[in-house]
């Protein structure tokens, strides 16, 4: 009891002797060790262009929200006035039937506070708690250190008050972070933006791009971007960036394409960027700006909700008696969502993941990294001997070594591919942050970021539906939405990228012991979507990929896309094939899709099927195509084989 106590009045322990500090030198050093030998490659910054803008129109949101003369948030907190202490009651019996105490608190003080389901624990328990994750000495060395309750980060930096406000400076204005949050939607408002049209009104130049601009809504605000402060950064976050950067050989950070692109991301607007040339087409340099910057702005909305959501819970500490109507009667305590994950990050490959976490680890400062939970467990299944062997093979590819036996697989395969490649595309796990350590595979109800494929998303999705004990309330409270290599993601299904979209920010099933007085009121409203910040980034568009941004990328901050001209590609092309391009007409984008099957079935199989030629491949982007198709073959008693995403690779 003493002990939380002295957590719940914001005490601090005295610090622990510098032997102590010199340990978590060594497990610094020891993570470090372990991602540098699987380091698929070693960012290097660089500087680049800046953003701009283009007229487009964008067909709003089809889901209608409904609105009512009182919001449902008025009508739950009128509701919680009258019973708020049967509430608090309800919540500390359902603790003890779970067999906590009072006394017990959470070790990652400064997050939200989630329960998870019974069910949820056990398969958590029998999937992460390996013997060889975390040495016994370590957890009890991390279980002291994390004992010692900070508040929060007191980084001399913008100290978050209790309203969200940046406290360093009178006079200085609210970080991005806490204006994007803070701002509250009218019902006009709500009502424009899902029949809106976006039109865009400013472009600026990117340098280095000549052919490209960066269009966007709403004001222009990268002319106004200040290069001497730290961006509405945590204090500690902007500093350890400078370093790795500077470390990386980088000079001029605020000339530099990842400070740019950050700028984009910290003004929480959604970002289309579909020129981005990927790391295994030589574009290492330029993937890794954007990757940092993507980060760094995910970890920067991660650690100052954990501080928003400490301070508030330690001035209710101090007041106890008057907490219920302190929080009741004013909007500065609304911290929450429904539940805890804010960030969402979608990839098509494990070997695209290993990179990503890798660097998020990277980019993380020292402090918030004592230990990194169950990171063998995570370069076993992601960064396997596998990829060392491709790594090599690459190598000896680039050098020309002729002695060494020329690999049967190009160059950009062995850099995309790598790992347990019949599972390449089926991966999903939580990173949870708590005051000094990272936890990776954490349950997905307490982790801070999900990082996953789309197919296994819609596995997940699948068995909520399917079973009534399942669901994916995870994804109602995500806040900041990130595809990246999305021109890879739809060679594999695009129309999974589509569903997980859609599925995202609805209000939740089950309660999941969210403190419900805290919810900020849009999530209560339903208008969580229009708060969701999505950054799609891959090396060409398509239609697919642009309608998901017009259609579910609702921002109310407003859009930002890199449009580009290109020249003609075909006198380039080196195998002087014959290609046929075949028109069809159809009356209505709505009958595009039954008009290219009868033009299948009618013009080209009867061409195909009577040709003496070899073999012919077959190429569908749409699953639904697929079986329309697959199914017409086996009416003719075709003979053909299938290559889908449920075909299990042996290679």
């Amino acid at each position: 009891m003493g002990k939380q106590f002295a957590k719940n009045r914001g005490l601090k322990r005295s610090k622990a002797p510098s032997n102590s500090e010199s340990k978590h030198v060594i497990k610094n050093r020891r993570v470090e060790q372990k991602l540098s030998r699987t380091r698929t490659c070693s960012p290097s910054p660089s500087p680049s262009g800046e953003p701009s803008e283009e007229q487009s129109s964008g067909v709003a949101s089809e889901e209608e929200v409904i609105h009512r003369e009182a919001s449902m948030y008025d009508k739950l907190l009128m509701s919680l006035r009258s019973c708020s202490k049967s509430v608090d009651t309800a919540f500390k019996r359902q603790r003890q039937e779970e067999g906590k105490s009072d006394s017990e608190v959470d070790e990652d003080d400064g997050f939200e506070s989630f329960s998870v389901s019974v069910e949820d624990d056990k398969e958590d328990e029998s999937t992460i708690q390996q013997p060889d994750m975390v040495d016994p000495k370590e957890q009890s060395e991390d279980a002291e250190t994390e004992d010692d309750h900070e508040a929060s980060d007191t980084d001399q930096e913008h100290d978050i008050r209790a309203n969200g406000q940046t406290s360093t400076d009178g006079s200085e204005c609210m970080s991005s972070f806490s204006i994007h949050l803070e701002h509250k939607l009218s019902k006009e408002e709500v009502d424009n933006m899902s029949t809106k049209k976006w039109k865009y009104k400013w472009e600026v130049p990117v340098v280095g791009m000549s052919n490209c601009k960066w269009m966007g809504t709403e004001e222009c605000f990268l002319k106004d971007v200040n290069t001497n402060s730290d961006y509405g950064l945590k204090l500690k976050l902007y500093k350890h960036w400078l370093d790795v950067y500077k470390t990386s050989g980088g000079d001029d950070f605020h000339s530099s394409k990842e400070r740019l692109f950050f700028s984009l991301c910290n003004s929480y607007r959604d970002i289309l960027h579909c020129n981005k040339k990927p790391f295994y087409l030589k574009g290492r340099e330029e993937d890794s700006s954007i990757m940092d910057a993507y980060i760094i702005h995910s970890l920067n909305h991660v650690l100052k909700t954990r501080d928003l959501v400490t301070k508030n819970d330690t001035k209710l500490a101090k007041h106890p008696e008057s907490a219920d109507n302190e929080i009741l009667n004013g909007d500065s305590f609304l911290d929450h969502g429904f539940t805890r994950p804010k960030v969402l990050i979608l990839l098509p490959l494990r070997r695209i993941a290993l990179r990503v976490v890798q660097r998020l680890i990277q980019l993380t400062p020292s402090a918030y990294k004592v230990n990194v939970d169950h990171i063998d467990r995570f370069l076993k299944e992601f960064g396997t001997q596998e990829v060392e062997d491709d790594e090599d093979e690459l190598s000896q590819q680039t050098q020309g070594n002729s002695k060494a036996k020329k690999s049967s697989k190009p160059s950009d395969f062995l850099e995309l591919f790598g790992g347990k490649r019949d599972e390449e595309d089926h991966f999903m796990f939580g990173i949870k942050f708590t005051r000094k350590s990272i936890k990776l595979y954490s349950d997905f109800y307490s982790s801070d970021v999900i990082v996953a494929s789309p197919v296994r998303l819609i596995a997940k999705i699948s068995e909520a539906k399917t079973f009534k004990e399942k669901d994916v309330d995870y994804l109602s409270s995500i806040e900041v939405l990130i595809i990246d290599h999305a021109d890879v993601i739809a060679m594999q299904n695009w129309s999974h990228v589509n569903t997980v979209v859609e599925q995202l920010n609805h209000i939740p099933s089950k309660q999941h012991g969210t403190d419900v007085m805290r919810i900020r009121p849009w999530y209560l409203d339903g208008y969580a979507k229009f708060y969701r910040h999505s950054i799609i980034l891959g090396y060409y568009s398509n239609p697919d990929i642009n309608a998901l941004f017009n259609r579910h990328c609702s921002n109310y901050q407003g859009k930002v896309k890199l449009v580009c001209e290109y020249k003609g590609v075909l006198p380039k092309v080196i195998l002087q094939v014959r290609q046929i391009y075949e028109r069809f007409d159809v009356d209505s984008i709505a009958d595009a899709d039954d008009a290219r099957f009868d033009y299948f079935v009618k013009k080209v199989f009867p061409k195909i099927k009577d040709s003496v030629q070899g073999g012919t491949m077959l190429f569908i982007s749409s699953y639904f195509e697929f079986v329309r198709i697959r199914n017409f073959l086996k009416s003719q008693e075709a003979s053909f084989c299938l290559l889908g995403e449920f075909v299990v690779f042996r290679i």
